[in-house]
């Protein structure tokens, strides 16, 4: 019964350790995630800055899963290179070491202070406030190995299980332990922690700990295997090169384990601080020898997946430097809207498409073009913000603020585009299907605008004149029938449906009007020209 409750209390503390854990990550990622994207996706083409980047972020959100996932969706995203992934996800290995030093020092301690330090922080009305959390559940974790250290203290006197645990099991059994242990919990540093805790407590024997954490190494990446199941060949291969590379790592480091591994219980160090300088030196290793070797080993892994292409071409986006000039900006402004409407165009016949069809492969495609531009926007606003330190006159000012208007407009036309695919995932989650009568409304809708668009996107080619009332009138008239049309509908209690087509007809309105206001500050001449002879015919 004893052993039971011990049990018991030492699976409670574990699972405190984890929720912890996740916690804190999400915490970090919540407070600044947008700046390690940032410092994710400004990593260079030199390898060791990535893995310098990878290891620093990892130290901060204590997750190699999490920075992995993150370099794989910037891959994904395009924003990434395949190769400068490779050499972050190298560095996230390094960078969740950090956990294992601060149990092996028994700097877990300070814990509850820790704790009650953030639990004020949080409940004070400033700006600090906003770490409250994240300090909070830093205490926890290791509040919690406490915890787990204390309530697993009993099993010191059982002699059988430290007999088991302390005498040289099987290490390939062990990996295989750790492996599947850190898949099921999602975090090497769960492992490796209870490791060093259950060292400390002498329960665990050195021999054994040292290979449950180089399995923990090859478990960690379950997570951005899962990730990628919907991604490009890109993401796909920075996933696979984060399950190669530390199963190298592991593979590597196995044969002088195998030799060499019966003399670690003679260390006279103390063997949790041991078993954390290991596990540092097994991870710095293994990065530095897969850094050296990163051109054949990205070789190795576009053998494996192939070339293979992105489902969707990205956007180029500019860059900003201390010597780039006024009229490179305005240049590489005046492209990005081009480049930008015409990809907005393809999103709303992706998501319109979706919506007329039950195909999951078309709503998923939708949803990752959506998700892109929602990336997209952020970094034009940080291009903006750095943009206006060019600026050297009132002509440069209005130039720019007009640009800027340009890509407002043009980030409300994505922000009707995603309304519209709300609309579609309400659908999904309520199981509504649309009926034939509603179906061709919605298709004559979505017909109409795509000519809007392709009729504006012509016009800003050829720097023609263009008459957007006209167009526009053409696609209300649209707009006024289906809103007839919708007054049936609504009529009826059993057409679940008309709501789908109210919401697709108020959106579609909202679009129009954004479409006329992005054709007059883009072209305010041609509009205004088309506009005149237009009065004067009349």
């Amino acid at each position: 019964m004893e052993n039971i409750q011990i049990l018991m209390a030492g699976m409670t503390a574990v699972i405190l350790f984890i929720f912890g854990l996740e916690n804190f990550s999400k915490e970090i990622e919540r407070i600044t995630g947008e700046h390690f994207r940032q410092s994710l996706s400004n990593a260079t083409r030199l390898p060791i800055v990535g893995v310098i980047i990878g290891a620093l972020v990892t130290m901060v959100i204590q997750s190699s899963s999490a920075t992995s996932v993150i370099a794989i969706s910037l891959v994904n995203a395009g924003v990434l290179s395949f190769k400068s992934s490779v050499g972050i996800i190298f560095g996230s290995n390094v960078g969740t070491t950090i956990t294992a030093q601060l149990v092996a020092f028994k700097l877990t301690a300070y814990a509850p202070v820790i704790i009650i330090i953030g639990f004020f922080m949080s409940l004070v009305r400033s700006r600090s406030a906003i770490f409250g959390k994240a300090i909070f559940y830093f205490g926890f974790v290791f509040f919690s190995l406490n915890l787990i250290s204390s309530s697993l203290a009993p099993l010191q006197s059982n002699q059988t299980l430290i007999d088991l645990l302390i005498q040289p099991q099987n290490p390939l059994l062990a990996i295989l332990i750790g492996c599947v242990f850190t898949a099921m919990v999602q975090s090497s540093s769960v492992t490796t922690g209870l490791a060093i805790v259950f060292t400390q407590q002498g329960i665990l024997g050195l021999e054994n700990a040292v290979p449950l954490i180089m399995g923990a190494n090859i478990g960690t990446t379950a997570t951005a295997l899962i990730a990628v199941f919907n991604m490009d060949t890109a993401a796909k291969k920075a996933a696979l090169s984060h399950f190669l590379f530390n199963v190298g790592g592991v593979l590597l480091f196995t044969p002088a384990l195998l030799i060499f591994g019966h003399h670690l219980s003679t260390l006279e160090t103390d063997p949790a601080i041991a078993l954390a300088f290991i596990h540092l030196l097994f991870n710095v290793i293994t990065s530095i020898l897969f850094t050296l070797a990163i051109t054949p080993f990205t070789r190795l892994v576009d053998t494996i997946l192939g070339e293979g292409k992105m489902d969707f071409e990205r956007l180029s986006l500019p860059h900003y430097d201390d010597d780039t000039s006024f009229e490179s900006i305005k240049s590489d402004l005046e492209r990005g809207s081009g480049e930008l409407y015409v990809f907005l165009q393809e999103n709303y016949n992706s998501v319109t498409l979706s919506i007329e069809t039950n195909y999951r492969g078309v709503f998923d495609a939708a949803e990752k073009r959506l998700d892109y531009i929602n990336f997209v926007k952020k970094q034009y606003m940080h291009y903006f913000s750095k943009a206006v330190n060019a600026v050297e006159d009132k002509t440069d000012s209005h130039a720019l603020i007009k640009l800027i208007h340009q890509f407002d407009y043009l980030f409300q036309i994505h922000d009707s585009i995603t309304d519209l695919f709300n609309t579609k995932k309400v659908m999904n989650e309520q199981f509504i299907e649309l009926k034939t009568d509603v179906l061709i409304v919605i298709r004559d809708l979505s017909s109409q605008t795509l000519t809007l668009f392709d009729d504006l996107r012509q016009a800003i080619q050829s720097q023609e004149a263009f008459d957007i009332r006209k167009q526009s009138k053409a696609l209300q008239q649209h707009i006024d029938e289906a809103n007839r049309d919708l007054l049936a509908l609504l009529a009826d209690p059993t057409r679940v449906d008309a709501g789908a087509l109210t919401n697709f007809v108020t959106y579609s309105q909202r679009l129009k009007d954004k479409l006329n206001n992005y054709a007059m500050i883009k072209m305010p001449e041609q509009t205004a020209v088309a506009t005149k002879s237009k009065s004067h015919q009349d």
